[in-house]
């Protein structure tokens, strides 16, 4: 029999494993905050386990998170993390230190299936859903590489589930995910700091405001259906007004009182100041603010980043009718952690790499003229 992987549990899950070998529940709050508060990466370690339960554990339990393979710091001190998750399977995941936070983007999958046209990500394919040992093994070593700062907290202190994959098409191991980030014996964060992004799987956003209402973020990227059909195909079958619909749903429940729109700013796509009017009127029931996002580069993306001039435009647009729109400042583009740039390894069951190849055609400086924008 295979060992369990103790990093696989959260408490609900760890009580009921206790309780299944005959031992008492309040052990799972033990391990939980071995495990997570002090980063135990052996049983041996929880020294304030009997060591007859230590022993057993060793027999028949493990601490296993994802191998970590390496480690990259930006210039701007934005870290990236890879990790092998299986035989050919790699994931990132990065840290960007902010004067007043330390923000971890976490992976949910390997590769992803939505294929965005302007994310490297999905341009990879897709092969599995991240276990919850994979998606939580990276919050624990990135603490531990991180450590604590002067005054012994954690230098880790949100964490935004937008790294590689749709964190809700891995509903069950993100939410099990989720309750450990936010459980006092583990990581004990709370939920307005920790934020779920979706491209807008309405389903699985009314779960999640049931079950584990924590901050919630929508990949919007286009202001209308048609245009929203080509950026981020999962918007033919869950469109715009259905989408707002659910975010209004979810705002009643939210740790915070509006949703976040990503916007992803692609030039001459959907830059243009009528696209920014039409997005007034896309969200004007909906407690929001827009992030945007210049585009990172990535190679044969077609797409090229919008002026700073052209952003600042569309930020006052929206601004004007009271919405709060704020720019992401571009982070750790110089070793590929930048919004959209991950892409770690994929061993891609959808076959899209080979499809792709099969289809472009001849070459425009770099890119192929099919996937040029109009």
């Amino acid at each position: 029999m295979n060992p369990v992987n103790l990093l696989d549990f959260d408490l609900k899950g760890l009580t009921a494993y206790f309780e299944q070998i005959g031992e008492k529940p309040f052990r799972a709050k033990q391990v939980l905050r071995w495990l997570h508060h002090f980063g135990a990466g052996d049983v041996g370690q929880m020294t304030d386990l009997a060591k007859g339960l230590r022993a057993s554990l060793a027999e028949q339990a493990e601490i296993r998170p994802p191998v970590l393979l390496s480690e990259q710091e930006a210039g701007d001190g934005t870290r990236k993390f890879l990790l092998e998750v299986g035989p050919g399977n790699q994931v990132e995941t990065v840290f960007i230190p902010e004067t007043d936070r330390g923000t971890l983007c976490v992976s949910s999958q390997v590769g992803c299936a939505l294929e965005c046209r302007f994310c490297s990500t999905g341009r990879q394919g897709f092969n599995r859903n991240l276990s919850v040992a994979e998606i939580l093994g990276q919050l624990w070593w990135a603490n531990k590489a991180l450590g604590r700062d002067p005054k012994g907290e954690r230098i880790i202190s949100n964490v935004v589930m937008m790294g590689m994959g749709e964190p809700l098409l891995n509903y069950d191991n993100v939410v099990t995910a989720l309750s450990v980030m936010l459980d006092d014996h583990a990581y004990g964060l709370s939920r307005r700091r920790v934020t779920v992004s979706t491209s807008g799987i309405i389903p699985a956003m009314d779960r999640l405001r049931a079950d584990m209402p924590v901050a919630l973020a929508v990949s919007l990227h286009a202001s209308n259906d048609r245009l929203r059909d080509e950026l981020v195909p999962i918007n033919r079958k869950y469109p715009l007004t259905d989408l707002m619909a659910a975010c209004r749903r979810y705002v009643v429940d939210a740790p915070r009182d509006f949703v976040t729109f990503e916007y992803i700013m692609l030039e001459g796509v959907n830059d243009q100041p009528q696209h920014a009017r039409e997005l007034l009127e896309v969200v004007r029931e909906v407690p929001c603010k827009f992030n945007l996002i210049p585009f990172n580069p990535f190679p044969h993306s077609g797409y090229r980043r919008s002026s700073p001039e052209t952003v600042r435009r569309f930020a006052n647009i929206l601004q004007e009718r009271g919405l709060i729109a704020t720019t992401r400042k571009v982070r750790g583009d110089d070793i590929d952690a930048a919004c959209g740039q991950l892409a770690g390894q994929v061993q891609d069951k959808t076959r899209r790499l080979a499809r792709r190849s099969a289809a472009v055609g001849p070459m425009v400086t770099g890119v192929p003229i099919e996937e040029r924008p109009a």
